[in-house]
């Protein structure tokens, strides 16, 4: 007659310390890393353009790093929707033309029948037009955007899965369609196809904001910057939020959250929309800075794009998606047209930078069978994609002698 024993432990062996991040990230709390990488900003925006770098212009660099951090917010505005609240958004851009032609209406000559000037610049105040200060512009933007958030985002609360992303897609096209042929529907809001040109410059009565140029934008630079710090602050307080643990709870299973009490059309709601202001608070400065906002700076790839940042670096966790961000921007700047020669040795005549949405898809496929939960994955979604391997490791752990 047998008789069972109390479990005896294995011997576990040596115990495994997590990925090499895992180990760099642990030698210094998370406001130190926090504080490190913010004075590497400031010091890169005081120098960077100055800088001499063998294979990349400097200048060129650092006009493109200020518009990676336009990138960065927005990536940070559509993880509030995918990697908080699980909603996929095929149609982001749709938010990034609101905010951009916002900018154009209310920093330009476009409504040159009114002549209404707050805070703006000397030059745009000699010019008709409204022209209203950049900051001021870019909160209503995200009002605006916000509203129209939760108007878009209303159709699509009882959706999932493909027919969601079938309908964010679809309003992602009917957007900047909407503001391409708004003269022929009786209504200008977007100057056709040669857009609104030129946007006033953003302006303070501070010595380093009160005379932007061209050719100067180290201002643009630290604008960029202090406007990511609010939308990095902004999802970080979101994230330890009452709502943002219903975002949480209604990614993992609607109907459990649902049967705790969560409400979860105004908890999709509040995902829409605050992700679309962000989306417009960054439009508008990315109008600005380019100097003209036209349709065709709001196509189907770039939503894809920003989604692709999302998914490479991480969906839910905040310094995954600054690092796809930064990743996928400096690729499709700087690497994929130094590309553009390649296919000729081989005796193809295309370029590269012509297939770059299908560059990023092959990159998509290759992530999603090598390492599916992103480069810095959520904690979460990491023990969800590997559930199996820690549920045999943890099986190994104890045996039972009868």
């Amino acid at each position: 007659m047998s008789a069972a024993t109390a479990p005896e432990q294995k011997e576990a062996g040596p115990r495994r310390s997590g990925s090499a991040f895992d180990r760099v990230a642990g030698l210094l709390p998370n406001w130190a890393w926090g504080l490190f990488f913010l004075a590497l900003a400031i010091v890169y925006g005081v120098v960077g353009d100055e800088l001499e770098i063998p294979i990349i212009d400097g200048q060129a660099l650092f006009e493109s790093i200020i518009q990676t951090l336009a990138y960065v917010m927005m990536a940070l505005g559509l993880n509030i929707v995918v990697g908080f609240a699980g909603l996929l958004d095929l149609g982001y851009v749709a938010f990034f033309a609101i905010g951009a032609f916002v900018a154009g209406w209310f920093m330009s000559g476009f409504f040159s029948e009114q002549n209404i000037h707050i805070l703006s610049t000397a030059a745009a105040d000699a010019v008709p037009g409204i022209h209203l200060n950049f900051f001021f512009v870019a909160l209503v933007a995200a009002a605006f955007t916000a509203l129209w958030g939760a108007i878009l985002g209303a159709p699509t609360l009882r959706l999932r899965g493909d027919y969601l992303a079938i309908v964010t897609l679809a309003f992602g096209e009917i957007v900047p369609r909407v503001f391409e042929f708004s003269g022929q529907l009786g209504l200008d809001v977007s100057n056709g196809r040669q857009g609104i040109t030129p946007v006033d410059k953003p302006y303070f009565p501070l010595p380093f904001l009160d005379d932007i140029t061209r050719i100067d934008i180290r201002p643009f630079y630290f604008i960029a910057l202090a406007m990511l710090l609010a939308v990095l602050f902004l999802n970080v307080r979101l994230r330890d939020s009452r709502l943002g643990r219903a975002w949480i709870a209604t990614r993992e299973d609607e109907v459990a959250a649902a049967a705790m009490g969560i409400n979860l059309v105004r908890v999709k709601l509040w995902a829409y929309a605050i992700g679309a202001a962000i989306g417009g608070f960054a439009g508008t400065f990315l109008g600005v800075f380019q100097n003209t906002i036209n349709v065709d700076q709001f196509e189907f790839g770039f939503s894809v794009f920003i989604l692709c940042m999302i998914i490479l670096g991480g969906m839910g966790n905040l310094a995954g998606v600054i690092l796809g961000a930064v990743a996928l921007s400096m690729i499709n700047r700087f690497l994929l047209p130094e590309l553009d020669g390649v296919p000729e040795k081989f005796g193809l005549d295309f370029d590269v930078t012509a297939i770059s949405f299908g560059i990023f898809g092959f990159l998509l496929l290759v992530m999603m069978v090598l390492r599916p939960e992103g480069f810095l994955p959520n904690r979460r979604r990491k023990i969800e994609l590997h559930q199996d391997d820690d549920d045999t490791d943890a099986g190994d752990l104890y045996s039972v002698k009868s």
